[in-house]
């Protein structure tokens, strides 16, 4: 049997970091999550009119998250610019 994991100065299980509580869709995955925030855009709303090209720039934000993005923003009547 292995032994338990020490992390952080504590015996235990290994848990997921919590991710933070933002207005973007958890289906863009965390690294479009991550740089999304680190951008400034912590929810949806701002990312009408912005453009895809420009999304698309970011380290992390990929072709699926874009398309999901673009989804999520159809939904409640806005787009990507």
């Amino acid at each position: 049997m292995r032994e338990p994991v020490l992390v952080s100065g504590c015996r235990g299980t290994i848990r997921p970091m919590a991710s933070p509580d933002t207005g973007l869709p958890r289906s863009i995955g965390a690294p479009a999550t991550r740089a999304l925030t680190a951008a400034g855009y912590t929810e949806l709303s701002q990312l009408a009119n912005v453009p895809a090209a420009e999304l698309g720039k970011l380290h992390g934000v990929g072709p699926k998250a874009l398309r999901l993005l673009q989804e999520a923003l159809q939904e409640q009547g806005m787009s990507l610019g």
